[in-house]
């Protein structure tokens, strides 16, 4: 039996999820038309019902409704274990799944969040991740609608039932409004664009609580949509005015700024496939032996000027979301600061170089030992000290975007931005994360960068200020 749901090469192997949905099927289709059996099912029959009556709704969708019923009417899991397959289908297949079984697809995750299936949150997560930043293509772009469709029509019921789900849609529509307002020559785009401005507004002017919960990242998110007039208000009104958002408690941006963005919300802008890849290269790959599959990582992920924009995406995820075990780090495993290095040397457009340095310094800026994560800043100082000598340009480059970030990335809380720095060198030195700063006296390091280096170390720890005497500084 061929499968309906997938497109698959003559020299690709079967998928065995695919294979079991079919065989399921191909066993039950008799009893997937009316009348149904009666009779109660064991556990292993449950579960093979609900694999034949999901197959039976993907592939033939002038039966749909004849299955949705059909499964309505067994259901005793609250349609926990269906709705667990749908995740994998859409972690494993979706970019193989033909174009009317992805349609179907989204019908059935409406009828999911519908029924209140357990596990529907998971459902929505997994089809967020198969948005692909900077693809403009017809198919991605329709996801993108369905999606901020469905979320926008179902935002009262997911506000009482799934709220944490609705700040993950807010992350990662607000970092596609980024892409999506660069370009102007696509059909439907001002559209799309107005329904994912409208969601994130909505989101942000009247939940603003909840927003919260994403932490400093949204921030970030925010400052790259200034351009845009309702972005840029409601970015003032929490630089100038937070009372706009009557939110008790909420009476200053830096309470946003000293709140790290949990884990999970980094890989909503990976996909599964890319995220499985990019943990393949650092947790398997020997440094020294890294050279083809990162070829093959930025052809399969890079290879599109536009898709570019996702390297800010994989450093923040690098940073903040895969912290390497040391026992995998002791193996000689391609460390983290050398893949972004790597990145780093991507040809990009200087918009995207920036983003992807403040993606790499961000949590540098408000750093706090007590609630931040030391492996987060890890691969920033790593990568300026390995840099020396023979990458010294990134070394001076990021040192100079550092200090640019210090003075200017918001100018009225200078003294915040300044005393995270200097909490992130501190740790740094406590934590013995470098031998010795004493690397940064090196004469290849521009004067200037060593001085404005050299006068931030004298209010560190002991260690630091030793350490900072032998950093040269400019005369």
């Amino acid at each position: 039996m061929v499968s309906k749901l997938i497109q698959r090469s003559n020299h690709e192997a079967e998928n065995p999820l695919d294979i079991t949905l079919r065989e399921a099927f191909s066993l039950l289709e008799p009893k997937l038309r009316p009348p149904f059996p009666l009779s109660i099912p064991t556990k292993d029959e449950y579960q093979n019902l609900n694999r034949a009556i999901l197959y039976g709704i993907l592939s033939e969708p002038h039966l749909a409704k004849v299955h949705i019923k059909h499964l309505h009417g067994i259901i005793t899991d609250g349609y926990q274990y269906f709705t667990s397959v749908l995740v994998k289908i859409v972690n494993e297949l979706y970019v193989k799944l033909i174009e009317p079984v992805k349609r179907q697809l989204i019908w059935l995750t409406h009828e999911m969040v519908n029924v209140s299936a357990i596990g529907f949150d998971g459902l929505l997560v997994a089809l967020l991740r198969q948005i692909v930043g900077g693809d403009f293509g017809e198919e991605n772009l329709h996801l993108c609608f369905e999606m901020v469709n469905l979320f926008s029509s179902k935002w009262f019921y997911l506000l009482e039932e799934e709220p944490l789900v609705l700040t993950g849609a807010l992350y990662v529509f607000l970092r596609l409004l980024t892409d999506h307002f660069r370009v102007s020559n696509i059909p439907k785009m001002e559209s799309l664009r107005k329904m994912e401005s409208d969601f994130c507004v909505r989101m942000l002017r009247y939940n603003f609580s909840l927003c919260l919960k994403i932490g400093r990242d949204l921030v970030r998110l925010l400052q790259d949509l200034v351009r845009v007039p309702q972005f840029c208000a409601v970015l003032k009104d929490m630089l100038y005015n937070p009372s706009a958002f009557r939110v008790d408690g909420f009476t200053d941006i830096s309470q946003l700024y000293n709140t790290p963005t949990p884990r999970w919300y980094f890989s909503l802008r990976l996909t599964p496939e890319m995220e499985s890849q990019l943990t393949f290269l650092l947790t398997r790959v020997k440094f020294g032996s890294q050279k083809r599959y990162q070829v093959w990582f930025a052809k399969k992920f890079l290879s599109a000027p536009e898709r570019n924009a996702v390297i800010i995406d994989v450093v923040r995820f690098i940073c903040c979301a895969h912290h390497s075990p040391n026992d995998v780090i002791r193996t000689g495993i391609i460390p983290r600061w050398a893949v972004i290095g790597w990145l780093l040397k991507s040809n990009m457009k200087n918009y995207v170089e920036a983003n992807t340095k403040l993606a790499l310094f961000y949590d540098w800026l408000f750093f706090d030992e007590k609630v931040d994560d030391i492996m987060n800043i890890e691969p920033a100082i790593l990568l300026m000290v390995h840099s020396i000598p023979e990458y010294i340009d990134i070394t001076n480059s990021l040192l100079e975007f550092l200090f640019i970030l210090s003075d200017n990335y918001d100018p009225e809380r200078k003294e915040i931005l300044h005393r995270g720095i200097l909490a992130a060198f501190n740790a740094i030195v406590r934590k013995r994360m470098v031998q010795s700063l004493d690397i940064f006296g090196s004469e290849l390091i521009y004067p200037i960068l060593k001085e404005r280096l050299g006068k931030l170390l004298r209010h560190a720890v002991p260690e630091a200020q030793h350490q900072s005497r032998n950093i040269k500084l400019a005369s």
